[in-house]
Parts: structure tokens; sequence; C-alpha cells
């Protein structure tokens, strides 16, 4: 790092906390009608956040590169060998629609944080510079809020998602991925694995919110994350027949909107049926969507988890057949298609014991979200590190990090760092 190597003890190196390297950005992205944070993937608001980032991995002395799915890259290697078997951490800056201000840039921002720990321990002479490489990283459309694939970036890098089927989704508006990535400067011809990327990666800790209320019953700080559980994202269609809403009597219509509102009940009611299960709607879209119409068609968005990838296919395979059942009582028809589908994650054994033995105090626990760690997972060890978010609420307004929890975070993400950058120059696991 471009910084000055004076090691007196009294000399006090600057840092940054988490609070405030989150209250820069706090202005960004806010959304006046859901509340909370709108930041789709190279919106202008994720654009602004990316700048954010580039500008404080430059200011370390960090030379950050965007690579050719558009993950950002910021390198610290005092000892200038080459880019590999490096430790990696870091998250996503894009969000849900009306998102909460925690869930991917408290990542980041900890990663930055934990960065300038380590720095002052090297300044003040308590730690020498690393031999391994320390790279922080920025992935793009975790959420899949825009395209529809969660964690698109880190599945194109793996080449768990082909280029070319990348390039070709599009958002709401009709924008495809590939012009979207033309816009902000990358080759839509070079989308998809990167394995030169993926080779500089010799383990990966993703440091992110808790989404959800275990630390709060456990009454810790942070954990250490166990597993994710199998999830995916289905586009459920119901067709009926288009037509005027005061001409067309009751007795005569085929509403696939009537139809759409006894499947939402029904996928209720199948989830609860299955322990542990969840599955949810959560966006419906008529078309061709007047007040005055009755619907044509209703595209619905349907979210399926459970920890066993078996009773995930069956959940699904029974809803499909519901919809089909409701659908014919209404003279409709319904079909199902497959997204997005990510198996359940067991995070690294081994890695999973180093990171305990470094946080003794630290719980360990299994998420139901997904994650680009858990796209990693099967490429390289991964780990996580989660932080307590007193409310238990996530993908919402209500989100929130105490500040003393924040930065116990990235100091337990920079005693991690440390012992993984003082490791043996060999994958673990």
């Amino acid at each position: 790092m471009n910084r000055s190597q004076d090691t007196q003890h009294d000399q006090q190196p600057a840092r940054s906390s988490v609070a405030g390297l989150l209250g820069e950005i706090a202005g960004v992205g806010t959304d006046p009608v859901r509340g909370g944070y709108s930041r789709p993937v190279y919106s202008p608001a994720e654009a602004d956040l990316r700048e954010w980032f580039i500008e404080h991995a430059r200011r370390r002395g960090l030379d950050p590169q965007v690579d050719r799915n558009g993950i950002i890259w910021a390198w610290w290697n005092p000892s200038g060998g080459p880019l590999r078997d490096a430790v990696v951490t870091g998250s996503h800056l894009d969000s849900v629609p009306g998102g909460g201000a925690f869930d991917g840039p408290l990542g980041v921002a900890s990663a930055l944080a934990a960065l300038d720990l380590l720095e002052v321990d090297r300044l003040r002479g308590n730690g020498s510079a690393p031999s391994r490489p320390l790279g922080l990283a920025v992935f793009p459309e975790e959420e899949g809020s825009r395209f529809g694939i969660a964690c698109l970036g880190s599945r194109l890098l793996t080449g768990t998602l082909d280029g070319a089927r990348a390039g070709a989704l599009r958002d709401a508006d009709g924008v495809s991925f590939a012009e979207a990535s033309a816009r902000h400067g990358l080759d839509p011809g070079r989308l998809g694995r990167d394995q030169e990327a993926l080779s500089r990666i010799g383990v990966f800790v993703e440091l992110h919110v808790e989404q959800g209320r275990g630390l709060i019953d456990l009454g810790a700080p942070v954990a250490i994350g166990s597993s994710i559980l199998g999830h995916g994202r289905w586009r459920l269609s119901i067709t009926g027949e288009g037509n005027h809403a005061g001409t067309t009597l009751m007795a005569g219509r085929r509403d696939p909107m009537v139809a759409a509102g006894a499947v939402i009940g029904a996928v209720r009611d199948l989830a609860r049926a299955r322990a542990d299960a969840r599955a949810t709607v959560g966006r419906l879209v008529p078309v061709p969507g007047g007040t005055n119409v009755i619907a044509s068609r209703v595209d619905l968005w349907l979210d399926v988890r459970h920890p066993d990838d078996v009773v995930t296919a069956e959940l699904v395979a029974a809803i499909t057949v519901r919809a089909e059942e409701i659908s014919a009582l209404e003279g409709c028809s319904s079909s199902m298609v497959e997204e997005s589908l990510s198996a359940t994650v067991d995070f690294d054994a081994d890695l999973r014991r180093r990171l305990a033995a470094t946080l003794p105090d630290a719980p360990v626990l299994a998420t139901g979200a997904g994650h680009d760690a858990g796209v990693l997972a099967a490429h390289l060890p991964t780990g996580m590190v989660f932080v307590r978010n007193p409310t238990g609420v996530s993908h919402a307004p209500g989100e929130h990090v105490e500040n003393d929890d924040a930065e116990a975070g990235a100091g337990a993400l920079a005693a991690v760092l440390r012992d993984l950058l003082a490791a043996g120059p060999t994958r673990l696991g």
C-alpha cells in the first residue's frame, strides 16, 4: 500500500468506521415510494456506489479493476508477488426494491474497515506485510432484482451461468443485460466463466448482515455461517382471456387474476404443510395491467427454500399441480418455468473450524438467504460471518445494525483475514 512505513508506536494511523463509511452513502438510492433503498444493478444509484468503493480503494493505495463480468476487484499485495492463492472478502452493493441499508453494503464497508485495521497493525509494528495477497470484491446483481437471477456476477465468474444466457436476460423495461453491461464499458461477448480471475482466489470470506433472529435470540453480535438453504426462483404464468371489465358478465369470464389469487393462498398452505419449508410469491404482474381490463395473463414469481433439496423439488412440483388445477377451474391454463436454482450449500468444514478458532465466542448459524459465497463454494473454500440485526427484518427498510455491532463485525473480519493471510500458501479443504 502507498502509505507511510513509519512504525513508531505513538503514530495513530487513520481508519474508517463502518458507520462512517455507510453514512457516506446513506442518501444514495433512497426510494420515496417504497421506503428504504432501491439500487438495482447498473442503475445510477448502484453506479454511484461502485464509484464510491473504487474511490475508497484508491485512497488506500489499491488499484481497483472491473473484470469482464462487472466484478470490481481491489488488491492489497505488499509483497509484490503474483496474484494467486489470495484471501478475498467482499459482498455486493445492489439491493432489492425498497431494501434495507445493510444488505450488501455492510459487507463492503466492513471489508474496507477491516483492511484499515490490518494496515494499522502493520504501521504500528504489530504485524508484518502479508506474503499472501488480500482482495476486496464487489459482485454485481447479487439480488437479481433487475434481471431475475440472483448472484449473477458470481455465477458468471464460475461458469454456473452461461454468458449468452445472461446477456439475453431482460429487465422490466426490456433492456437486456448485454445492453446494460455495454453501457457500463463491458464487452457482452466476453461475459462468462473467467478462470484467470477465479484461480486468483484461494479462500473467500463474506461478511453480511444476519437476515433473521438467530443472533438476537443468542445475544451475540457476530456468528459464523454453517450453510445456506437450497433455494430457487420460478415464474408461473396463468393464461386466460383478456376482455372488457364492464361488458363481460361474471359468469363468462376466464380471469387469470382470480386464479392467481387462489394460487397464492395455495402456495402458503402447501409450504406450511412441510416442516422448515419457505415459499413466497413476492411479485405479480398482470398483462396488460389496466384498471378496467380483465387480464389476459398473470405472471407470478415464486421463491421456494428448504434445507433438503428433495423437499424443495417436491414442493415446487406440488405447487405446479395445484396451480394447474386452480387455473382449470377458472377456465385458464398455467405453466411453470425455472429461472434459477441453488442446491443447499455447506460451507467448507476446515475453513469453518479455522473461523471458530479465531472467533471462539461466535455461534454457528445456518441461513435461509442466498449469497455469492454460496455460489463460489463449489469451486473454492468459502465461509461467512454474520452481524446481528436487532430487528430481525431484512429486504425491507426495517433492517438495522447497531454501530457497536458493525465495529465488532469489522474487527471479527479483520481477525479472520489476519489469520488466513498468515496461513500456508495452499487452499484449505
